[in-house]
């Protein structure tokens, strides 16, 4: 039993990270850009995030966590905004290639956020901020009710915020005018045009929200799931393309990606896990083909809502195609 817990509560953390990757992603694709940049968006947000925190933890004399904490959300948000902001100017106003801009901007947010974060390190191995803690802090009472309390109640406060995201994400895309407005223009950006919607604007606005909450996955990663350490590896980019293949997998809805995420990673967990319960040992190698099942899995849903041809289903019409409104 311990080691069920113990899997599900790391599937539900893992899977909050691209969670929110997927969010991002499914905002900035619904207005019809495809951002590739979705790692180094991650990577942007959770440097941001961590170095405010971690700066102001060792220069203020009066240390508040809970400071830190909102001063490390409302960074990490800002920079992914930022890292949005560039790419709208490339991919919108520019109208450069969106495959290209994505991928060069998925490089740029890595390196920028591993060159600086090896300042922060300045020859340590890692370097930890308390703030995780905070990130990290459970439900009183409710997660000491057993075992519905440990797997239902044992998660820091982004888990259920990303979640409480989801549902208004959905709203928002599909009962209000604003949704209505933004999936016109990813789907028919012309017509939009035509029927008066501000196409550049609700592309910037999309991209840019998106790209926020992209890096709140960034965030996640270090100040909770990884205890508040900053340490210069491939993970987050690892996770940032988990998170696009789970914007497939989720047929572009914020509400399947809850539970899409969440099977990813029970999926990306199977070897140390379930394989154990079973009394199967694989061997070290094996345990990277296993973590390739989500992505396959991606493929297969892929396929299969391919060949469904459900409209519902199916991306924005008009995804990575610029806008030129001289050819209206």
């Amino acid at each position: 039993m311990e080691m069920l817990i113990a899997w599900i509560l790391r599937t539900v953390s893992f899977g909050t990270i691209i969670l929110f990757g997927a969010m991002g992603e499914i905002i900035t694709e619904k207005s019809g850009n495809l951002n590739l940049g979705v790692p180094g968006i991650m990577y942007l947000g959770g440097f941001a995030g961590f170095a405010v925190a971690y700066l102001y933890e060792f220069s203020s004399p009066q240390y508040i966590p809970f400071v830190g904490m909102v001063l490390a959300v409302v960074c990490a948000f800002l920079a992914a905004m930022l890292g949005g902001l560039i790419y709208s100017f490339i991919t919108i106003t520019l109208r450069a290639n969106q495959n290209v801009t994505g991928l060069a901007l998925s490089i740029f947010g890595q390196g920028v956020a591993n060159f600086f974060g090896a300042f922060l390190l300045n020859g340590k191995t890692v370097t930890q901020t308390a703030v995780h803690h905070v990130f990290q802090a459970k439900i009183p009472f409710l997660s000491g009710l057993g075992v519905p309390g440990q797997i239902l109640f044992s998660y820091g406060f982004m888990v259920y915020g990303a979640i409480a995201l989801a549902f208004f994400l959905q709203h928002l895309l599909n009962r209000t005018r604003v949704g209505l407005n933004l999936r016109a223009v990813g789907e028919n950006a012309a017509t939009a045009d035509a029927a008066g919607v501000n196409v550049t604007r609700y592309k910037y606005m999309a991209t840019c929200l998106g790209a926020g909450i992209s890096g709140l996955g960034g965030l996640f990663y270090v100040l909770d799931y990884n205890n508040g350490i900053w340490a210069t590896t491939d993970q987050i980019e690892a996770l940032g393309w988990l998170a696009v293949a789970l914007v497939i997998f989720a047929t572009w809805k914020p509400r399947n990606a809850i539970w899409g995420s969440y099977l990813f990673g029970m999926l990306y967990w199977l070897y140390q896990y379930l394989l154990p319960l079973l009394g199967i040992t694989v061997s070290s190698y094996a345990t990277d083909l296993i973590q390739m099942v989500p992505y396959v899995v991606t493929i297969v849903v892929l396929i299969i809502t391919s060949l469904r041809k459900k409209q519902e289903d199916q991306p924005p019409q008009n995804l990575g195609i610029a806008y030129f409104r001289e050819e209206r």
